[in-house]
């Protein structure tokens, strides 16, 4: 007897999981290969998969997995099961909840934890558990309960979440406007030589790599969106510098790109390079010492710390401050003590 193969599903029962368009200066390239480098914890087999039943579609037409991508061509991956992220799951987790009222809540964010779900992190966010704890949060404008801004998963610090549609609007708002108060505090290589300054530049998706952000500048401007840092020198520790950065703007991994771009990567920010040694010497022991900080502050070296805005129901400008965490402070630390020692 004849065993059937697997069944393949219609295009009718297939769901969106990704769109977007290829760069201008994009060259050939299988898309196989291409939608690698877009999306986060694929494999090339599932990718392949989903080509067989015409979940990989260019100018809405499926096409095979050896299809050459061109330049403009609107690409969109469909799967045969719903994004997990529609599919959102109260969680009971502990959260570090600051502050609350009728209105909102301040919640202090642990490093490692995602913020909303999305492809390869579909629990265990923070909107699980706050949807377990709290009925009825308004969505925001992309259907995600109660966030009125985000922080990535491997920084920690401060959020804050709307628990009515009034208090998302007006908060809302405040981000869009640019009036309310965001102050991080990152360890960066190398030593930065202004004391304070602003960094101004457009951010968006790199090119080659869907899963970091680039700054552009004057022609290619257009590719990103204005973006506005200022930062300020808290401590010059040799090879590292300890600084402020206020967001003026809310671009995804604004400082993180914006310290780049000046030459100055986040400490052991992997995505973006920073957990190689950038600065310093060549000696073994160096080499140790700079590991060791790695395995103490096993992510990039960013907390937020201060969350300022005005109270979307009594107008009162709030601000709110949390610690930065032991990991962190560990780290600086143990290069406070290295400096020291240079110094001698």
């Amino acid at each position: 007897m004849e065993e059937n193969g697997p069944q393949l599903p219609e295009e009718d029962n297939l769901h969106e999981h990704y769109s977007f368009t290829v760069d201008k200066g994009q060259a050939p390239l299988r898309i196989d290969k291409y939608l690698m480098n877009f999306i986060e914890n694929a494999t090339r087999s599932k990718i392949q998969a989903a080509a067989k039943y015409g979940g990989i579609q260019v100018n809405d037409e499926p096409v095979k997995s050896n299809y050459k991508v061109k330049p403009l061509d609107n690409i969109r991956v469909l799967f045969a099961h719903k994004p997990f992220e529609d599919l959102l799951v109260g969680e009971d987790m502990p959260l570090d909840i600051i502050y609350e009222d009728d209105d909102l809540l301040v919640v202090n964010k642990a490093a490692g934890i995602v913020v909303h779900p999305g492809h390869g992190n579909y629990s265990g966010t923070l909107i699980n558990g706050l949807i377990y704890r709290f009925d009825n949060l308004p969505n925001n404008s992309s259907e995600r309960p109660g966030l009125v801004h985000r922080i990535d998963k491997d920084t920690s610090g401060l959020l804050v979440v709307a628990k009515t549609e009034q208090a998302m609007s007006h908060l809302s708002l405040q981000f869009a406007k640019k009036t309310s108060e965001r102050e991080y505090v990152a360890l960066v290589w190398g030593n930065v030589e202004e004391d304070e300054g602003t960094i101004e530049g457009n951010i968006g998706r790199h090119p080659k790599n869907r899963l970091q952000n680039i700054v552009y500048l004057d022609d290619e401007a257009e590719k990103g969106k204005p973006a506005v840092t200022h930062y300020k020198v808290l401590e010059r520790l040799g090879y590292v510098t300890l600084v402020s950065c206020k967001l003026e703007t809310g671009r995804t991994h604004q400082i993180r790109v914006h310290m780049k771009h000046i030459g100055h990567t986040l400490f052991n920010d992997a995505r973006y390079g920073g957990d190689a040694i950038l600065k310093g010497t060549t000696f073994t022991k160096y080499k140790q010492f700079v590991d060791n900080c790695f395995k103490v502050l096993p992510r990039q070296a960013l907390h937020a710390k201060t969350l300022g805005f005005k109270h979307p129901t009594t107008g009162e400008f709030m601000r709110f401050e949390t610690p930065v965490p032991d990991d962190m402070v560990q780290c600086i630390e143990k290069w406070r003590g290295y400096s020291k020692y240079q110094e001698l």
